[in-house]
């Protein structure tokens, strides 16, 4: 049986509790959520954290995509970053034995949650209010942070699917 396959998350219309003028960024993580999912099912996981040409591994990649909508969800509460995300940070792309795709997928599909709950709860009037980036509170602004998460990580998505397409033709040849 074929399974039909949806139009894009910004083609679905509205995404039930979110701001409309936060829809964009909903839409693009959850587009991002599926396609990342769908790529790595039965992903060989001898190849997690290769890296064709000398780039970053798709394991590198799964874990800045979680990383980096966690920090940049932190700097739009206005928060700093905590020791753990300092120390996840630290981790993005160097090999573990005891990581896998699926402890991967599932720490990227919690944070996209948690993001999603999150901009459930922004009220849009903050949108335009000053957030202080790291340690040198970097300007931006709620809706700098949050458009940017989003635009970051639909570009490691990209990424993630051409390094995976690059592996597994290679690992079947």
């Amino acid at each position: 049986m074929e399974t039909i396959k949806q139009p894009e998350f910004w083609m679905r219309g509205p995404i039930e509790n979110i701001p409309p003028l936060l829809q964009p960024v909903a839409h693009a993580l959850l587009q991002a959520r599926d396609e990342v999912n769908e790529m790595m099912d039965d992903f060989p996981p001898e190849l997690l954290w290769q890296k064709p040409a000398e780039l970053a591994s798709p394991g590198f990649h799964l874990q800045h995509l979680s990383g980096v909508i966690d920090r940049l969800f932190t700097y739009a509460k206005a928060e700093q970053l905590t020791q753990q995300q300092l120390d996840a940070l630290n981790a993005e792309g160097k090999e573990n034995e005891t990581i896998n795709t699926s402890t991967l997928l599932l720490r990227f599909n919690n944070q996209i949650d948690a993001a999603i709950h999150q901009l459930s709860q922004t009220d849009e009037k903050s949108l335009t209010e000053f957030r202080g980036v790291g340690r040198k509170q970097l300007p931006s602004t709620v809706m700098g942070l949050l458009f940017h998460a989003a635009e970051h990580t639909m570009r490691h998505t990209g990424q993630l699917l051409v390094t995976v397409k690059v592996l597994r033709e290679n690992y079947l040849q």
